[in-house]
């Protein structure tokens, strides 16, 4: 069963069982539950306090079916855009369990329930360690991604995906380089959960656009594999994303020789290569 290892040697699950990670101070359990068509929710749950977050609330529903299956009771829903397939199950989780509301401030007011507005500046906790807030507005103006150092995990929502990155709704591709930069600047073995499954059109892009990176190849073999089982792609570590993922690599010379922007910013590269992917 392939495992995905991360900075605390922890192996993650790609299969339908909940896994455990350690840190310093608490130990979480983490289920990836999916929704819709392609979205995904985040449980985090914390045994010792009892305390569960939702990273992003898509369908009420399923979240609520797979809290009922573990015997969680949800505490907490951390937003990270306001778009209504990350939204769309808060007010009716919000009035069955009472949760917290937790979204980025610059969205205050298109999401719903919202009851903790945060930015970079927040001083956020969940059972006992610490939430930094990381904005990253591109897709929309005011998402924001929530990393756990202690956990080594972020929640990238629909900035970062698995092999690719998300539309540019509300902001330029300047914004969005820059939104992903700063999710490249965290440690190489940071766990990404992204808020859908689009990890093998995203990779059958990537090949289109760099089909000489030998890393890129063999993992679009992984991804296969587990497509074809019916299993999750994620978490990814942030290391095999720089090392495959082209919209972290506007640096690499394939990629610039192929859309013939040998002397462009990086930002430029990108941008070319997200209007490709638009149409694609």
């Amino acid at each position: 069963m392939p495992n995905v290892c991360g900075r605390r040697d922890i192996k993650f699950d790609t299969g339908p069982r909940d896994h455990q990670i350690p840190s310093a101070m608490v130990s979480l359990v983490v289920a990836l539950i999916p929704c819709l068509s392609d979205n995904y929710c985040v449980l985090l749950h914390h045994p010792e306090s009892g305390q569960t977050a939702a990273i992003d609330a898509p369908d009420a529903e399923a979240i609520k079916a797979a809290l009922a299956e573990r015997g969680w009771r949800l505490t907490h829903i951390f937003v990270t855009h306001h778009h209504n397939d990350h939204t769309g199950g808060i007010k009716a989780l919000k009035a069955f369990f009472g949760a917290s509301v937790i979204g980025p401030a610059a969205e205050e007011g298109r999401i719903p329930e919202l009851a903790v507005p945060v930015s970079p500046a927040s001083k956020l906790t969940f059972a006992g360690q610490p939430v930094e807030v990381i904005e990253t507005p591109g897709h929309t103006i005011g998402h924001v991604t929530y990393y756990l150092p202690e956990s080594g995990m972020a929640f990238t929502g629909d900035t970062l995906f698995s092999l690719g990155c998300g539309r540019i709704f509300e902001g330029d591709a300047k914004s969005m380089w820059q939104s992903l930069s700063r999710i490249a600047a965290l440690p190489d073995d940071t766990a990404i959960y992204c808020g859908h499954e689009y990890t093998l059109s995203n990779g059958r892009f990537a090949l289109q656009v760099e089909p000489e990176n030998e890393a890129l190849k063999a993992r679009m073999k992984e991804v296969e594999s587990l497509r074809a089982a019916g299993r999750s792609t994620l978490p990814t570590l942030l290391g095999k994303e720089k090392a495959t993922n082209p919209f972290l690599r506007p640096q690499s010379r394939a990629i610039r020789a192929r859309l013939g922007l040998e002397g462009a910013e990086d930002w430029q590269v990108f941008g070319r290569l997200r209007e490709l992917k638009n149409k694609a």
